[in-house]
């Protein structure tokens, strides 16, 4: 049970791994909402972008009038974890993507889609990341991304060799990785720190802008 003054926590639930975030959000103490529509952006304090088919989030952030909303509030100061397709969505350009592939921003960051390989490829690892404590990371990477580039803004906090598949500026925080497929739950405990020390954050929302 969530203690009452937890931060409340957004999981965009468009398509993706929805209630594996939910489930880990829930075991760090943070209150889990799903967000559908721009109303269900009121109130929260932090958001999740999931895991899944990035090209298909982006389509159905257009279909559902969040795209601008989100744009937003990134830029406003809402604190956003994307974790593989939400990495994607989060990054200012993207190599081998669609040419109409929205993306929301927030890290100044050019990623590679499916860098790592097709599905077959998929792999797991050990990662040692920047302010995760309790030692490595076990890591799921499934037709993961990874960086390519770095603006000066930008924290490198974990890599697997020389690609880097972590990262962080300011409230926004991304891996290349599924930290929902493990059981680990550090990230949430990283993330949800991140959205306690940023609160409040002022937020635009399609007609409803407001300070908190």
């Amino acid at each position: 049970m969530p203690r009452t003054d937890a931060p409340r926590v957004g999981v965009l639930a468009l398509q993706g791994d929805v209630r594996e975030h939910v489930r880990a959000l829930l075991a760090v103490g943070a209150h889990a909402v799903e967000v559908r529509r721009a109303s269900d952006l009121d109130g929260v304090d932090g958001l999740v972008l999931p895991g899944g088919e990035s090209t298909t989030i982006g389509r159905l952030l257009r279909v559902f009038d969040l795209l601008e909303p989100l744009r937003g509030a990134i830029v406003d100061g809402l604190p956003v974890f994307g974790s593989c397709a939400g990495m994607i969505l989060l990054a200012r350009d993207v190599l081998d993507g669609r040419p109409d592939q929205p993306l929301l921003g927030g890290l100044d960051v050019v990623v590679r889609r499916n860098a790592f390989g097709r599905q077959v490829d998929s792999f797991e690892a050990e990662l040692d990341l920047a302010g995760v404590a309790g030692g490595p990371v076990r890591a799921v990477f499934i037709r993961a991304p990874w960086v390519e580039k770095v603006g000066d803004e930008v924290e490198v906090l974990g890599r697997v060799g020389d690609r880097t598949v972590a990262v962080r500026q300011d409230n926004v925080l991304a891996t290349a990785f599924h930290p929902e497929l493990t059981g680990d739950t550090r990230m949430h405990e990283l993330f949800v720190d991140i959205v306690e020390s940023a609160k409040p954050w002022k937020k635009t929302v399609e007609g409803m802008g407001r300070d908190r």
